[in-house]
């Protein structure tokens, strides 16, 4: 049990000690977009798509993330359908187009290995329409394996501003005697930080320019449901 706090301490701290800087970035480019009247999507599929879910509709969060979560992408139908649907080419432009994606925008694509047909094309077909790509990927997985996509290329070497979540080869760190496979994947500790990082260094932005930022507020507080009512008429956009 200590061998997991010690691991999930140690990714945090090399998130902190060598993300800071392009945390910082992230929330900065996230403010300006949103006062020019812009968007800001997120996106990931498998276990990445919790990304998505950290950012929007919770307590703390901001109110304006347009999220793209499509069940496809997630695990709520079958353990490996997102598997098959993150390699398919032609998806991602599908998406792209259904939520209206367009320059200005940002858009943070999160994928641990960074290899498969839709976060690279997600990101593609994005900055095709003057969107900025923001990635959230496992560099050292990305490092060790080869791109999946037709283009060769990875979504680290496409994005405009990658983050690195700090974990190691395979996701898994904690290694046990007795067996071959390996136990405490790094990437939902180091996501939930680097999300939360990202919303305040934006909001931090959006203050130091005078805007108070749009924030959900818990709905288990008695007399905070009308608060997010408003904002979700307000920025919630349906399909």
């Amino acid at each position: 049990m200590e061998q997991v706090f010690d691991i999930g301490l140690q990714v945090i701290q090399k998130i902190k000690d060598t993300q800071s800087e392009n945390l910082e970035q992230a929330g900065k480019w996230i403010a300006h977009s949103f006062m020019d009247g812009h968007n800001f999507f997120v996106s990931g599929s498998g276990h990445s798509h919790t990304v998505a879910e950290e950012f929007y509709g919770r307590a703390g969060g901001l109110a304006f993330v347009k999220p793209i979560l499509t069940s496809e992408l997630t695990l709520t139908e079958h353990p490996t359908k997102s598997s098959h649907i993150e390699r398919l080419s032609g998806y991602a432009k599908i998406l792209v187009d259904l939520y209206g994606i367009q320059e200005g925008d940002i858009v943070l694509v999160a994928s641990n290995s960074g290899r498969n047909a839709y976060p690279i094309e997600l990101a593609m077909e994005s900055q095709k329409k003057g969107a900025k790509v923001i990635a959230i990927t496992n560099l050292d997985h990305s490092n060790h394996v080869t791109s999946r996509h037709e283009s060769g290329k990875l979504l680290k070497d496409i994005a405009d501003l990658v983050i690195d979540n700090c974990g190691v080869m395979g996701d898994s760190a904690l290694h046990l005697d007795g067996m071959k496979a390996s136990l405490c994947p790094t990437s939902s500790m180091a996501n939930a930080f680097i999300v939360q990082a990202i919303n305040v260094s934006c909001a931090e932005e959006l203050l130091a320019n005078g805007i108070e930022p749009p924030v959900f507020v818990s709905l288990n507080c008695d007399g905070n449901e009308d608060v997010n009512d408003v904002l979700f008429k307000k920025y919630t956009r349906l399909y």
